[in-house]
This record gives structure tokens, sequence and C-alpha cells, in this order.
């Protein structure tokens, strides 16, 4: 509960009414009677050996005196430390009954999905450390990227030994660095601000600015207002005291960063932009692009929360970081959405579902025209044609792929995503047999493994769509022979013939492969299941001991890349049994299923 702030100064000058007050009988309570008046005390006989001392009262005012700054080094002062010195530091009392407690934290409990929460309660607290500190951006694989997100997510405890806040801390930084902003700054709301501490600030901070919501790092910022000394912060305080109503101070403050080494003007000038808007919107601020050469995180954030266009050059230019915020941000225009949903989906930050939403709101609004709108009219032909063969051709020219015969990997994952339930709607039949491969990758992209089953029947033996459901299948019992597999092989032409490694990890981890089949082609595909590394061992043992949260964890680190090529079927084929052992059967099963199609 925030408490209304005290006015420090005040209690300075009134010290005396206070204690008065203090004094006063509470409401409904009997005023005491007044105490008989004491005899006045005989007056003191002066001493002339008596050294003359001054009164206490006087010392202590000359000692205050000296040590309170004067007016000129008062209005030099930031916001905060002025609020800090007066005692308007605003406080966040929250009574005992209302905290929450650490033990577990997350937003998704057991019965939503979430994994044990006692997961990682005895794991050396090294481990789990090392795993989080160690995932240092995207992931490789759309489903391994999904299920990292759920295991952050989850409700859970933290091992003995590492600060229950440092362990939220570290996994809103993880969520922060896969893109998954939104998440991280839920999870670190689910922690009282009091309890904070600079792991968890800094990345609920970077959560905050992720999502554009600047003032949503206040309370952290009033209560730590002299936590950090770099600029980004000391902009975040002037902001922040902006619209706690002092927005005159703020501006000055903002003003006078203007022109600071290392710190681009454009900055401070969304700054004031944004913290104007507390005001009455008289400080007209001009913001010019010209010089600018690079976008970062904070002016990204700012611009996009005072409504301010980023040029197209700049954003050309600009990594996947601002396509991922792009495609969840709700104050951009929908088709600059649909630019950055095509790296969302692909790495799993949305859904299909959350796709189709997308393009449905392009398709229903008006004045968007050009290519995203033609997607959107093409991606409803493909859900809601009557005709089947007007639904598949749409679909194709959704993948870039008129004739339909292209390959999973040559088609752009994102699309498959967008196009996963269109796909199951297609019915099996030999005569899209060529197409039968990427029609069962874009099913699976959305984990619709029923429906792709219904083209077993279909699929040639040997062929890429024969090896998706030999991997998907949920309840496959006969192993992969070593005919089979040579026939997938001896059809494969993806380079070095990764698919074929990929195939053949996948199969050993989730125990689907006769064993022949298995060392007759392990060594020449470049998959060695006998070396131990200290990731290996430690996955393996996750495994064994069916703890799916530390398993999810530790193949988060192991997949880490920006595409597949990044990935070896050694660890593919440890991340695929450990994540079968522990419960994770599905995700083994989907992002076996997703390496083979896009490696």
């Amino acid at each position: 509960m925030k408490r209304a702030w005290l006015m420090g100064g005040a209690l300075l000058v009134f010290s005396s009414s206070w204690a008065v007050a203090q004094s006063q009988p509470e409401p409904g309570e009997a005023a005491p009677a007044p105490a008989p008046a004491p005899a006045p005390a005989p007056a003191p006989t002066p001493s002339a050996a008596a050294p003359s001392t001054p009164a206490p009262s006087a010392g202590l005012a000359r000692e205050s005196a000296r040590r309170l700054p004067s007016i000129r080094e008062l209005e030099r002062l930031p916001t905060d430390e002025l609020d800090e010195l007066l005692g308007l530091k605003p406080k966040y009392d929250i009574p005992s009954a209302d905290r929450r407690s650490l033990d577990q934290v997350g937003i998704i409990g057991a019965a939503g999905g979430g994994l044990p929460s006692a997961s990682l309660a005895r794991q050396p607290a090294s481990l789990v450390r090392a795993a989080l500190e160690g995932t240092k951006g995207p992931l490789v694989s759309r489903w391994g990227h999904i299920l990292l997100r759920r295991a952050l997510a989850s409700r859970m405890a933290g091992p003995e030994g590492l600060n229950k806040a440092d362990f939220v801390g570290l996994r809103v930084a993880v969520l922060n660095r896969m893109g998954e902003h939104q998440v991280a700054r839920a999870l670190a709301q689910q922690v009282d601000v009091e309890d904070w501490r600079p792991a968890l600030r800094n990345a609920a901070v970077d959560a905050y600015i992720g999502t554009g919501d600047i003032v949503g790092a206040c309370p952290i910022v009033q209560m730590q207002g002299t936590a950090r000394k770099d600029s980004e912060w000391t902009m975040l305080r002037s902001i922040c005291a902006a619209y706690a109503g002092q927005t005159a101070r703020a501006s000055r403050d903002l003003r006078g960063m203007l022109g600071d080494d290392g710190l681009a003007d454009i900055d401070v000038l969304l700054a004031q932009r944004y913290a104007g808007a507390a005001g009455q919107g008289r400080n007209a601020v001009n913001i010019e692009w010209d010089e600018v050469e690079a976008l970062n995180p904070w002016r990204y954030a700012l611009a996009n929360a005072v409504g301010e266009t980023v040029p197209a050059a700049l954003l050309d230019d600009a990594g996947p970081y601002y396509q991922r915020i792009a495609a969840t941000a709700p104050m951009l225009g929908l088709p600059q959405r649909a630019g950055g949903a095509q790296v969302a989906s692909r790495e799993g930050i949305l859904s299909s579902a959350a796709m189709v939403d997308l393009y449905s709101q392009i398709y229903a609004a008006d004045g968007i025209d050009g290519d995203v709108a033609s997607r959107a009219a093409t991606l409803r032909t493909a859900y809601v044609a009557r005709d089947p063969a007007e639904r598949f051709a749409a679909i194709r020219s959704l993948w870039g792929s008129p004739d339909g015969t292209a390959d999973a990997a040559g088609i752009d994952y994102a699309d498959q995503v967008l196009t996963a339930y269109a796909a199951a709607r297609i019915s099996a039949s030999d005569d899209l047999a060529d197409s039968a491969a990427p029609l069962i990758a874009a099913m699976l992209a959305a984990g619709l493994d029923q429906d792709a089953m219904q083209w077993r029947e279909v699929v040639p033996a040997g062929s890429e769509g024969w090896a998706l459901l030999a991997l998907a299948a949920p309840n496959r019992t006969s192993p992969v022979t070593e005919n089979r597999f040579d026939d997938f092989r001896d059809r494969d032409e993806s380079g070095q013939q990764r698919k074929s490694a990929f195939l053949l990890a996948g199969l050993a981890g989730l125990g689907r492969i006769e064993n022949d089949a298995l060392e007759d082609h392990a060594a020449d595909l470049g998959f060695e299941t006998g070396r131990a590394t200290r990731w290996s061992r430690a996955i393996d043992a996750a495994g064994s001991n069916r703890n799916a949260a530390l398993a999810a964890m530790l193949a988060g680190l192991g997949m880490q890349g920006d595409s597949w090529d990044k990935m070896t079927p050694r660890h593919l084929f440890h991340i695929v049994r450990a994540l079968n052992r522990s419960g994770l059967g599905a995700e083994a099963r989907m992002i076996a299923a997703e390496a083979v199609a896009r490696g």
C-alpha cells in the first residue's frame, strides 16, 4: 500500500507542534486529567569557576546548520536526492499480513500447467545459477523456447544457498534475453518492491523498457533513487518525479542533461516529451532524427510510448530485439506489428493462434493495403474457402511456393506457424503426397500431432514426411529399422546430411531406433553419444531423476543460437532424452521433429 508522501521539510519547522499532537488522545479515548503543576525549582547559584558552556540545543542548531546544504546546492540536487534530504522520499510500507512470500514465486501454478514447485529446491545453487546466467540469447528451437518460458514462469522455490529475490531476478533476466519482456515484467511484479535486490531491480527495469511501460518502473526508481548513477536511470528518476507532481523540477533536471558527454540528445529529448505529458503540455519538444545513427532500447521504447515515428532506415538496420518488441507492442500499427511477428512466431514468442488473430485484425481494419493486407486476405482464404484445392493454393501462396512441392526446410518457419491450423484442415490425400512434409511440419509447429498422424498412410517410407511422423507420433512402440533409416539418408540432400543426423539423434533420444542402425550411422554423421561433458552429465541426471524444471533449463542452455546450424546432433540427443525421461515427452517429440524440419 502506497502511503501519502510526508512533508519532511515541514517536520523540521513544526517539530514542537508534532510533539504536542502526539500527546493528544486518540478518537474515542478519554482525555487524561491534567497533572498538578510542579513546584518551581530553586534558581541555581552561579559559580565563577564554572566554565561557560553553550546550551545543548544551541550546539545542535549550529551542527545542523553546518550539515545543511546551501540554497544553491539544494537547487542543483536531483529530485530524488532532494526528496531524501527533506524526508519526502515515498514509502511503500506493506502490512506484514499483506506481504507476499518469496518461498515460491511465479505466474503459472501447477494447476495451470506450471512445472513442479519443488523441482529446484534441493539442487545445487551453483548449477541453477550457471544454467540461467549461461543462457544469453534466443534459442534455435521454437519448442525449446516455449518450454523454457514455461519453466521460468512456473511458480517454484529456488535452491538453498541462492537468495530468493536473486533467483527471481535471474529468471527475469533470461526472459528478457529471450524477448519475453511481458512475461518478465509479470514475473518481477510477483515480488514486493521492498524485496527487490540489484539483480531483480535491473532486470525488471529492462522488462519495463522492453514493454514500453516506463512509469511501471517508478516504484523501484523512487524507492532506490540513488542506487544507480547511469544516465538511463537518471532520466528515469526525472520522468518518475514528473509523474509524481514535480514537473517543473523534472523538466529542469532533464534540460540540464542536454549536451552531456556520452548521452545522445535524442534520448533526453524523448524523455522530456514523455515527462512533459505529466504536466500541462505547454512545453513542446521537437524530436529530430537526422543525426541518429542507430536505435537503442531506451529511445525505441520512449519513441513508441510518445507516438514518435521511428525512421524506416533505423528500423531496417535494427536487430531482432526490436522486431520481437514490435510484434506485441499495442501502441504500434498493425502492419508494423505484422513485420515483427515473423521473428516472434518463428522463435516461439507468438503462437499460431496469436498470428491468426493479428492478421484477422489486419483484414478487418480499414485503410490497410499493400503486401500485409494481401497476406491477410490470402490467409482468410486458406482457412475458410469451401474448396480444399483453393485452401491449399492459398497455403502454398503464403509459403511462397506456388507448386506446393517445396521442401519443409525451404519455407520460412514463421509462415508454417501462421498456416498450422489451415494445414490441419487439408485432408490426407495421395495426390498431395509430394507436399506432405511441409504440411506436417506446419501442423507440428502448433503441436497438432494427432492431425499430422492422419498422413501416416500417405507419406512414402523414408521420405521427410515419414521422418517427421516417426518422431512426432505420440505412442509409437516399434523402433525404426536400419533399412528405413537408410532410405531416408539416401534421399537426404541437406548440407552435410544434417537432417539425417538430427533424425538419428532424435530417434535415439526417444528410444525409437534399432541399435544396429544407431551404431552403423552415428560415427560418420558426427553423432558421438559416448563423449560426456559437465552439461551432458547434468542434463542426463535431471532426466534420470525426472526433474522437468532443471531439464528444461539445461535444455535451454544447450539450445542457444539464432539458427539450427548452431545445434549439434549430440546436444539434440541429450536434450530429447532428458526431456522424454523427465515427463516432457510431448516437448521432446516436437523439438526432435522441428530439428528435422528446419535442419
